[in-house]
């Protein structure tokens, strides 16, 4: 077994490099790991089923390792430096540097879901319609000032601006058909730098699939609020939509750009299948943000 730090440079702030992570690391007892960047394009030639993959970046830098350690076996291990962070809330990481590398010193590993589509793949959120602006459009220097504030403030910037597309969505217990101000479709349990979805996890083998409608701003802000507050998924809403499906087809009336964990990726049509348990990491759980154990696969809210 042999561990492996890849970094990406150009992640976060900056502030928590190789350097920083390799100190930790060597106190964790995991000593002289091999290290690259991610613009390395011959790291992974020599990389072993029974490897473990630690990489320091934001969520962009944890897909492209995710893809890689699917792909040979090996095991992925998150040292969170980027903006959002979304997919390590999944897995309840330690907040501090030193704890967070003596669990990896541990080899405890969970089983996560993958999204698959086309030729990639998503662990935490894919966009079409407003939700991607954040990441077609947010300026270098608000993110880094802002942070993950940043995606929020672009998307109330565009807000009024907006008058939606049509699209119909199609996943397995039926077909919901309208005009959209943005779709939504998750993997895990977190989205835009730490936003819950509602009775989600990253290992429930469900996608949620989260459409919402054009509405006045003060509607849209509302129908927000009351999801963050009361932690479930709503009954019926004119505002919002929340499907749990294993699979989901969108199509959109005119080509629409999609999103995939903060990347620009492709184009709609987007086909996601979610493949339960697909990628090994290490962690000691998955977060669950159910508020009951009742699993939800209807299709609420399709006013």
């Amino acid at each position: 077994m042999a561990y492996w730090l890849i970094c990406n440079s150009r992640a976060g702030d900056g502030e928590r490099g190789r350097d920083f992570w390799l100190e930790h690391l060597a106190s964790a007892g995991i000593r002289d790991p091999h290290c690259h960047d991610f613009e390395e394009a011959d790291w992974t030639e020599n990389l072993g089923d029974r490897d473990i993959v630690i990489v320091a970046g934001g969520d962009g830098s944890v897909n492209r390792a995710a893809a890689v350690c699917r792909a040979t076996g090996a095991t992925l291990a998150i040292l969170p430096s980027g903006t959002a962070n979304d997919f390590a809330r999944n897995l309840g990481l330690p907040d501090q540097p030193q704890a967070l590398c003596e669990l990896i010193a541990s080899g405890i590993t969970q089983t996560v879901d993958v999204a698959d589509y086309g030729d990639g793949i998503f662990l935490n959120v894919a966009h079409i319609g407003m939700g991607t602006l954040p990441a077609r459009e947010s300026r270098g220097a608000e993110k880094k000032i802002l942070g993950r504030f940043s995606y929020g403030v672009e998307l109330l910037r565009r807000l009024n601006a907006k008058r939606g597309f049509r699209a119909t969505i199609r996943c397995d217990r039926g077909v919901v058909k309208g005009r959209w101000l943005s779709i939504a479709v998750a993997s895990g349990a977190f989205f835009g730098g730490g936003n819950e979805i509602p009775e989600a996890s990253a290992s429930d083998g469900q996608l949620d699939i989260i459409a919402i409608r054009p509405r006045p701003i003060l509607q849209l802000l509302f129908t927000f609020l009351m999801v963050r507050l009361n932690r479930q998924a709503p009954q019926r809403t004119s505002t919002l939509v929340h499907i749990k499906s294993q699979r989901c087809l969108v199509h959109t009336g005119k080509p629409k750009t999609v999103t995939a964990d903060g990347d620009v990726v492709s184009r709609t049509p987007l086909n996601v299948v979610c493949k339960q348990g697909s990628l090994r990491v290490i962690g000691s759980k998955v977060v669950s943000t159910a508020a009951n154990t009742e699993d939800r696969l209807g299709m609420p809210g399709t006013a």
